[in-house]
């Protein structure tokens, strides 16, 4: 554990044992009557900077827990899945200024994963029986880039679970000259901004549970919610543009490049409510339903507009888009692999699929690690 001061010693040691249990629901029946474990919840931990002091607050069988971790020592923090991080780890995220223009090349081996929404073994599964992860929930891909394609939050009960394992994975994958890229969907900034329509009722008790509104548990003074505002949502590897929901013919008339709007989405909407906000062209666009967090275009039609989508193309320089966001039984590529929707059902409980990249070819990773050629 980090070196605490704590306000109580018992809340100490409750720290010092923060094992996989108490955030893992499925261990409760072992020490729990099914009656009782239904209505018994696990969940965080939230971690708020306040000066130079991260304030913790986490959920363990219905009642909340409080600590402070202070900075200055060696040892680390337990967090959900046995995931140990140190407070200079958690404490970065409020010195990292985010990078709009999100262009990398040259890499060999991708993965991407979309709209798990909640489903934490399922997203664990695919991480695992595609080598992204080792048995024991570490970075397995080496110097490969994984690309979560937003849609984390809402529908099923393990939202946190997933948010503090990408960021451990993170902070591992860059260790081994690896690349987590975490790319914002529309249920981020749903959640970020207060549109809670579509969040699981466990989280309406954990909001009475702590005496906090849900998106507070994410604002900008907490440590998953700064490491959220500060990601993009779009970013291009090699030859492929990677957006949650799609670009449409719209944002290159208007000649919006990645970085243009990637910065908006930063400065201008992520957690602000932009739909009460006087008339803005640029935020009617970007944040409606020709915007790139969502755009359905490319799957109203059994085949997208072919001109208009090679203007797309054309005008970021690339020559494949990668997007989730309109669900689909199976990855789907259109028109030679210019369009792969990667949305395969994940947070309505289907199995889904993965997609790989590996040399210049595309791939469908199933759940049980068989690979096919796209």
């Amino acid at each position: 554990m980090l070196d605490m001061n704590l306000v109580q010693s018992n809340i100490k040691n409750r720290l010092l044992v923060l094992p996989l249990f108490l955030f893992l629901s499925v261990n409760l029946s072992a020490i729990c009557p099914s009656t009782e474990r239904d209505t018994l919840i696990n969940d965080g931990p939230y971690c708020f900077m306040s000066d130079d002091t991260i304030r913790v607050l986490w959920i363990e069988n219905s009642t909340m827990h409080k600590g402070y971790l202070l900075p200055g020592g060696k040892k680390n923090t337990m967090l959900p899945a046995d995931i140990s991080l140190s407070y200079r780890e958690l404490s970065s995220v409020f010195r990292t200024k985010p990078d709009y223009r999100q262009t990398f090349k040259g890499i060999d081996s991708i993965a991407v994963i979309s709209d798990v929404h909640g489903y934490y073994d399922t997203y664990l599964n695919h991480l695992l029986a595609n080598g992204i992860i080792d048995k024991d929930l570490n970075w397995n891909f080496g110097k490969g880039h994984l690309v979560f394609l937003g849609d984390a939050f809402d529908r099923g009960d393990k939202v946190t679970e997933i948010l503090w394992h990408l960021f451990k994975l993170e902070k591992q994958a860059a260790r081994k000259g690896g690349r987590v890229h975490f790319i914002l969907g529309n249920h981020e900034l749903m959640i970020l901004a207060g549109d809670l329509r579509y969040n699981n009722e466990k989280y309406t008790r954990v909001e009475s549970i702590t005496g906090i509104q849900y998106p507070d548990l994410y604002s900008e003074n907490s440590v998953l919610g700064r490491w959220l505002r500060s990601k993009p949502v779009m970013i291009t590897i090699n030859d492929i543009l990677f957006v949650h929901a799609g670009v449409s013919p719209d944002l290159v008339t208007r000649e919006l490049k990645i970085e243009e709007v990637n910065q908006v989405f930063h400065v201008r909407i992520a957690g602000k409510d932009i739909y009460s906000s006087p008339e803005d062209g640029e935020l009617d666009l970007l944040g409606g339903n020709d915007g790139p967090v969502w755009y359905r275009g490319y799957f109203e039609d059994t085949i997208p507009d072919v001109s208009s989508l090679d203007s797309i193309l054309d005008f970021y320089g690339k020559k494949h888009i990668v997007v989730g966001h309109t669900p689909q039984k199976s990855i789907m590529a259109l028109l030679g692999n210019k369009v792969i929707g990667v949305d395969t059902g994940m947070g309505f409980g289907q199995p889904g699929n993965m997609l790989l990249y590996k040399k210049g070819r595309f791939y469908k990773g199933s759940i049980t690690g068989v690979r096919s050629k796209i």
